[in-house]
């Protein structure tokens, strides 16, 4: 999978959930208020089920998390290693 192909799904996945609003590789969604515990548990579940992998407690950091970038970012990270 290309990261093409992941920001894609991950930008799907997100712009389910925020209606009306075009989210651009950069946007920080936790600053823009799209973010709450529940959809964080959601965020991370999907990441592990959609790409196979798994994340761990030292990837839980909110940069990980923070935009459509970071979690490709992440995804690809954790294939390769």
């Amino acid at each position: 999978m290309t990261p093409e192909d992941s920001k894609s799904k991950i930008r799907h996945y997100l712009t389910k959930f925020f209606p009306g609003h075009e989210l651009s590789d950069e946007d920080d969604i936790f600053s823009l208020g799209f973010v709450n515990s529940m959809f964080a548990i959601q965020l991370v579940n999907f990441v592990e089920h959609e790409f196979g992998i798994e994340i761990e407690n030292e990837d839980m950091e909110l940069d990980n998390f923070r935009s459509v970038r970071a979690l490709v970012a992440l995804v690809h990270k954790k294939k390769a290693a």
